[in-house]
This record gives C-alpha cells, structure tokens and sequence, in this order.
C-alpha cells in the first residue's frame, strides 16, 4: 500500500463501544455479545483451523448503501476442537451451517467485538485431518470511512452525483466485508460472486467467467478462482467506470478503470503499467500468475494506492494524467506508484510477510524496486535524483526516541495501521539500497530472486530473506571482503531488530583514521543512545583516489590506516548506508574547503548528504551553527537537484523559527543565481523541470521580486481567457500562488478548482488557495472539498502563518471526526495548546498513537533547538550583513 507520507499518522477508528486494549490478551476472561464467555482470549486467530477456499456472493445495494452476502469456507482442522475462531466486524450474521459429510448442521455463534471476532460452536468435536465447511450469511451497511466495503461518489461535469463501491482491506479490514480468517499467514482461494444492477459494471481480483441473469432485473457475475492469497488482498468494485486495455510481452491483460469522464486520462498510466508489469516478469524471472491486472482510479480513496492481486486501486491523482496539464512530478510520482503496486504482485503477494511486525519486507521492497525498475523502464525521468529524500524522511523520524525497529512486535489493528509510515517504506527501502550496495547489486538481484522462488505463495519472516542471500553472497563478495565468513544476518539484524540509526565518528590523524559508532537522536537523555551497536557497511573516498573504500565496523570503536595522508575523506559515497558522519577534528573544515573551491569532486548526493549530516548534527550539539551555516555559503554555485533541495529543506526551516527575520534576504540570495537561470517553460530534463518549478514557486512565496512580477503578468493573461490560455505546466503553481494573494485570483482558482476534472490541476489550485494570505479564505470548503484531500488541505494551511491558528482550531475541533471516519490527519504545533489538548486524549481517541508521542518529541526538540541556537543564528546573520555591506563599500 502505497501511504500519504506526507502527512504523520493515519488514524483507525475503534470499534464502537468498544475499546482496543493495548495488548493481545483481555484483562479479564472475554465475554460474548449475549453475556456468554467467549471460548478465545487472544488478539491472534488460534492455529487449530485454517482457510482453504473461500466461496464469496457479494450483493450491495448502492441506493440503500448496504449490502448482504453469503460465504461457504472450506477448511482444514489441524487439532481436534468443537469451535471455530474467525474474524467479522460490525456485521449481522444469520443461518450459520457446519456442512459435513454427514450433512449440514446449524452452528451457535459468538460474537466478541472487543477481538472482531466469532466463535461458531459445534456440538460435536471437528476431527483433525477431516475435511469441513461453514457457511455464513450476513447483512451490513456500506462503510462511510475509506476502509472495507465502503461507498464512494463522484459529480459529473453536469452536476449529477454517482454512487460506486469498492473495497480497502489492508491492513485488517477484509472482517467488515465478509466473515473470513482475517491475518496474512491464512492464504486461501477465493471465489467470488457479485449481484449489481445492469447499469453498472463489476470487477475483481480475478476474469469474469460469466454472467448469469436473476429475477428482480439483477445480473451476477461469476470471477475465476484466485491463487492462493491472503485476505487483504482481497478486492471488488461496483461502479459506472469505462475502461482501456493492451497486453503485455508475456499475454497478461493490461486495464485502466475510471470514472466515464476522465477515461481519455488513462493513457500514460496503461504504457506504464505494461511495460513495467514486463520488466518485473523478467527482472524476477517468475511469470505474473494471473490473466490479467486492472488498474483502477477511486474517486475517494485514503491511502496512495493498494497492491490488490490483480485489481490494484489508486486515488485518482496516483494513476490519471493529461500530458498537457499534468506536471513532470505529476508523471514522475504517478510511475513511481505504478511500479510500486506492480512490485507487490511479487513482494507482499506472490511472499507475504507472516504477520504484520515484518510489514517492511512488504513495503520496503516495493518503495525499494520503485527506484530499481524506473532506472532501467525509464531512464529518463532520473529517479535516482530523488531516492536519497527517502532516506532523509527516514532519519527525521528515526532519530526520534518513539521511532521503532523496522521489525516491530505489533497485535491490535490500532498498532498494525501504525507501522504504516516512513520507517516500514522509506528505511526498509533504504537498508535494502544500503545493502544491494555492500553485496554487489548482482549478488543482490541473484539473492532475492532465490528469496522469491522458495517461498511464493507462502509467508516469510526477515531470516528467510538473510539466508537467501547469504547462500549468494560468499560467491560475490569474497572479492573484498576478506574476514570471516560473511553473515548477511547477523550484519541486518542489527538494522531491523533496533531502532533508530548509527553516527558514525571519523577523526583523520595523519594516515590513521580513527573511527566510532553511537546512535543518532535528539534527545538530552543519553542514557537512551546507550546499548545500540551496528554492523555497518562504511564506505568512503579520499582527495588521493577516486576509488571507493570499503570496510565493515563491527564494533563501538575501530582504527583504519589509509597508505599516504590526504587533504579530505568522505564517508558514505552516495549515502548509499543509511547512517551520518561527523567528522571531528579539522574534518568539517577540510570539507567546507573542498567544497567552496572545488565542490564538483564530489557527487551530487554526496554533497546533499553533507549538508543533511552538518546541520542534523547541529541539532545534537555535535556541530556548531556557524560551521553549519559557513558550509551552506557553497550552495550559490550549485546546480543540482538533491543538495539544492536538502539545502532549502535545512534552511527553511531556520528561516520559520526566526519569525521570517533576516533569513529570507539571506536564502534568496543564495539561490539568486540560480533562479534567474529558470526560463519560465516546460523545457529540459525531469530533474530540471522539478527543480525549475520548486525554485520558482520559492522565488514567489519569498517575494522575489522579478518572479512575482512574472507570475502576476501570466495569471492575468490566465485569467483574462476564462483559463483557456496554455500556462506552462511547470511554472503554473508558481503562478497560481501568487494569484491567490487577490480575493478575485483566490475566487477564480476557487471557480476552476470547483469544476475541473484534471486531477493535478485541481491539487495545484488546491495548493495555492491554501496558502493564500488572505485569512478570511482559508476557512475549509467541505462541501466542495472531498474527505481524503483534507489532510493535505490541514498540513498547507497549518504552515501559513495567516492560518495556522484556523488548522489548529479545525484539528482539535474535528478530531473525533477525523478518528472515526480514519482520516490522516497531522498533529504536528509546536505550542504550548498542543500539549494541553494531547494531555486530554484519552486511549480511544489515540492517546497511545505512535505520532502522538513524536508530537512531543518535536515540540521539545524545536524549542531546545531554538534556546540553543537562535541567538548564535542572528549573530552570525548580522556578521553576513556587515561583511557584505564593508564588501560593497
């Protein structure tokens, strides 16, 4: 599942009048609906029966906005017992039949919402090794949240409203469509039928084999059997959607589902699929299993997109693009999703994960074979210019003391949806780059093919992955590495089994290179740095070679002799290992050098990493400000996509904790040059193209004068032709912020942002009108404004300064709204009224969430960092200013 990553925790709604305990365990033995003891105590299904086939009728009624259904399971008992444990959630359930050889036989049912589970009773004991079914029929409404079997709508361009259905089981959401063994290590087959009106289409993990006429002028159609699967990826949609179709190199039906109107926006996202739905068969070397994959556009969808076997779903803006109006980050982050649902056909499908601690091994690989697949399908669109962001997501919140291990004991659906964030996708994605690198990416691809052959259709825990390649990698790396045999587990146990991430020390004295480890974090409390020790695969590069050096730190402290003395080392070459280095001594300064004279002996992502590490480690005291801020000045010669950005991702947040004084003169001028480079087109590579429009879009929101004049003279011409006029596509969010400063620009993006069916156009106005200043605007549209853009629409306007204060209010009105309707929604203030209002959540209103705790974390952090540095700040600005106007002089 593809998440919105931009936004810090993702909110799952208790049952309602009833309370998620923390634990898998009931303090006091669990009682049933009907004040019977329920024969189970634990959060986790018992081992004693297991799914084989499912036989699913799925008839809703989207007028009534309910539906009803009927399952028969078939199921293998391996332990004599007398009940049946499964899942089902907020649903009727009638006429419960055991069907044995004997005959079928009614079964009593016990309900204990607490666990969403159901006993169903026999009166005589189910024999191991016997072969049995149980057949349930149930009744529920359609869900109002984004979870699953829910109702979603769309508005034609001539008013009308539509009504359609689709699903959203992962992670633990399958229990509110259907009665069914709801964790991933239950793998069954599913068979599945769908009653729907003639008007309307119906699809499915798997082909429609037929449709078969029934009274009452309704139609059901009958869907192939799928392969062995987990429940979570169980899906269907009951909708108006047109689609188009093509087939790949290897016979598999390519198709594109959407809304009628917006159909003509599929085409870019059809080639895309096909041709990386071929790279993965052959990169793999495991034919997709299935016949087909459709692609289909939600209008209402929470997360990004969701790898369903066979019918992935994705919001409208991950999947639909119109190559005039869409941007180059549009067609960028739109690949990118598409590559990362396509690699969960193998990695979470084809290879679940057991449980959902080892959540990672799903979305880690799949966020990692994104960069992978578009390297090589799309060499144009440079994806590595922006796979080292992930690894900077990453280490904002892993270095935070409420971060957790990748690999995390989880048991109720509250922590499990938690493990959805930066930490399972972006540093998964990171210590498997980290490692593809120190293996060979050769041994790597060999290693994980291995991985994926041994264990398709079943589920695996991180060893399976480590003993994969391990049986590889003695053969490859031995060319190197020459210690003792190399134990790829014991080296990523140490990145999966621990929080956080390691600060490697590096002190050159001479030829000798003194090197130490400690955990990067945030925090005044040392005591929690204490016991945390990793095996890192160091590499680092010296002013004599270019060569890049390799050496494994597996201790607290180790020395390594380089054979002359050089002017500088870089650790790290690339950031390819996801740690940060602080170079001690003269270190900083040898780099500061190097930089300002010759800045290009190093790589683009070599010099973003330097500007990240110096100014993280400012955080932590490691770093003075001024050193930080002397090694910025370097940024007015840079070109290049990732160290601008993480330049400005460093200092604009200076620039906010100063009040906006003297710090914007100061990163304007830095980037001067550089901005008056930027023709105001859609000209040049994907790279350019995004840096041209995020310099731009700065220029303007800093009021730099010749940008704003330039916007102001396109939205006029823009908004004289009604928006007919062609802006172009990569300068048009620049533009339109700096219209939505006007009440009648606000009004007219407003205007088009109302009737438009152009998915990234409509984000941009969306964009700009939240940051407008005009206070009185920003007052949330819901009526206009769907549910699932809220979060972005919260986020935008909490970080304008004119409407912070209405977010804040909005957020801590809404949030029991917001909770139970399971929209992300940010938590992130840094006053003393968030604190407050935290302290008065109570356990089912998310006092326990993960992000809460980050919350606090970051309040503290900003405010010690604020103590701390900001008179040094304004002190070495003022300096800036004196040199600068004894220079002019």
């Amino acid at each position: 599942m593809f998440g919105l990553l931009l936004v810090l925790c993702v909110l799952l709604p208790p049952s309602p009048g009833a309370q998620i305990p923390n634990q898998g365990q009931p303090k006091h033995p669990p009682i049933a609906t009907n004040g019977e003891r329920f024969p189970w105590d634990q959060m986790r299904l018992p081992q004693t029966i297991s799914p084989l086939h499912y036989d699913l009728t799925i008839h809703p009624n989207l007028t009534t906005q309910d539906f009803t259904g009927v399952v028969r399971i078939s199921l293998d008992v391996h332990e004599d017992t007398s009940a049946v444990i499964l899942h089902a959630k907020q649903m009727e359930i009638s006429n419960v039949l055991l069907l044995a050889p004997e005959g079928a036989r009614p079964l009593k049912v016990l309900e204990y919402p607490g666990f969403h589970q159901l006993a169903l009773i026999s009166d005589s004991v189910l024999t191991k090794g016997r072969k049995y079914e149980v057949q349930l029929e149930f009744a529920a409404n359609l869900s109002d949240s984004f979870h699953g079997f829910y109702k979603s709508s769309y508005r034609t361009s001539s008013g009308e409203v539509r009504t359609l259905a689709s699903t959203q089981f992962e992670a633990t959401f399958a229990r509110g469509a259907f009665p069914c063994f709801d964790e991933p290590a239950f793998k069954a087959n599913f068979t599945v039928q769908i009653i729907r009106e003639p008007r309307h289409i119906a699809v499915s993990n798997m082909p429609k084999v037929k449709t078969v006429v029934l009274p009452g002028d309704l139609l059901e159609d009958h869907f192939d059997t799928t392969v062995k699967m987990s429940t979570y990826l169980v899906a269907y949609i009951v909708s108006d959607f047109l689609s188009v179709s093509r087939t790949t190199q290897h016979g598999v039906k390519i198709s594109i589902y959407a809304v009628p109107e917006k159909i003509n926006q599929t085409a870019f996202a059809l080639d895309a699929a096909v041709k990386l739905l071929d790279f993965y068969d052959d990169y793999f070397d495991i034919p997709y299993p299935l016949p087909k994959q459709d692609l289909a556009a939600i209008p209402d969808f929470q997360s990004g997109a969701m790898e369903n076997w066979g019918l992935t779903t994705y919001r409208e803006t991950g999947l639909l693009f119109d190559p005039d109006k869409s941007s180059a980050s549009d067609k960028l982050s739109i690949t990118k999703v598409i590559a990362h649902e396509l690699a969960h056909q193998w990695f979470g499908n084809l290879v679940t994960m057991e449980w959902w601690n080892d959540l990672w091994l799903n979305e880690g690989f799949a966020k990692f074979m994104e960069f992978i697949s578009l390297d090589i399908t799309y060499p144009e669109l440079h994806v590595d210019d922006f796979f080292l962001n992930k690894c900077f997501e990453a280490m904002e919140v892993d270095s935070l003391s409420s971060s957790h291990p990748v690999s995390t004991p989880v048991e109720n659906p509250t922590q499990i949806q938690e493990m959805f964030d930066d930490v399972s996708y972006d540093k998964g994605a990171c210590i498997l780059n980290m490692l593809r690198d120190f293996l060979t990416p050769e041994a790597f691809e060999i290693g994980i093919i291995r991985y994926l052959k041994r264990y398709s259709y079943q589920n695996t825990v991180n060893s399976h992955l480590w003993e994969s390649l391990t049986d590889v990698s003695d053969e490859w790396v031995c060319f190197w590495y020459s210690d003792d045999e190399l134990d790829v587990r014991a080296i990523m146990d140490t990145w999966t089994l621990q929080e956080g991430f390691p600060l490697v020390t590096v002190e050159v004295k001479g030829r000798e290179v003194r090197l130490s480890q400690e955990r990067f974090l945030r925090t005044d409390d040392h005591s929690l740095t204490e016991g945390f020790l990793w095996q890192i695969p160091l590499t680092y590069m010296t002013s004599a070679s270019n060569t890049i050096h390799r050496f494994l730190l597996k201790t607290k402290s180790d020395v390594l002799y380089l054979p002359e003395e050089v002017e500088w080392v870089k650790f790290n070459v690339n950031m390819s290992g996801y740690y940060m280095v602080h170079y001690a001594g003269d270190g900083w300064n040898s780099i500061i050098k190097l930089l300002q004279h010759n800045h290009k002996a190093l790589s683009g992502n070599d010099r973003a990493s330097l500007i990240q590490n110096v100014f993280q480690l400012v955080s932590v005291g490691k770093v003075s400000l001024d050193t930080a801020l002397e090694l910025s000045l370097y940024l007015s010669n840079e070109t290049e996509i990732m160290a601008v950005t993480r330049g400005f991702g460093e200092l604009v947040p200076l620039y906010k904790l100063m009040e906006k004084r003297d710090m914007t003169g100061y990163i304007v001028e830095l980037f001067r040059d550089l901005i008056d480079q930027q023709q105001w087109s859609d000209s040049g590579s994907v790279s350019e193209r995004v840096l041209r429009s995020y310099l731009l879009l700065f220029a303007c929101f800093m009021n730099y004068e010749p940008c704003v004049r330039k916007a102001i003279q396109l939205f006029s011409q823009w908004k004289e032709s009604d928006g007919t006029v062609s802006l172009p596509v990569d300068v048009s969010m620049a533009v339109f912020v700096i219209g939505a400063r006007t009440p009648e620009g606000w009004d007219f993006l407003f205007e088009k942002y109302r009737n438009s069916l152009q998915m990234s156009l409509k984000s941009r106005y969306k964009s700009a009108m939240a940051i407008s200043p005009l206070q009185d605007k920003l007052h949330l549209h819901g009526e206009v404004m769907k549910t699932q853009d809220l979060p972005d629409v919260v986020v935008s306007v909490a970080k304008n300064p004119r409407g912070y204060k209405l977010a804040w209010d909005f957020l801590r009105a809404s949030w029991v709204t917001l909770v139970k309707k399971c929209v992300s929604a940010t938590v992130h203030d840094e006053g003393l009224f968030s604190c407050l209002f935290f302290d008065s959540l109570t356990e089912e209103t998310g006092s326990q969430m993960r992000c809460i705790q980050q919350t606090y974390e970051t309040i503290e952090d900003n405010i010690r960092w604020t103590d701390t540095n900001l008179p040094l700040l304004q002190s070495w600005l003022n300096k800036r200013s004196r040199r600068a106007t004894h220079e002019d002089l």
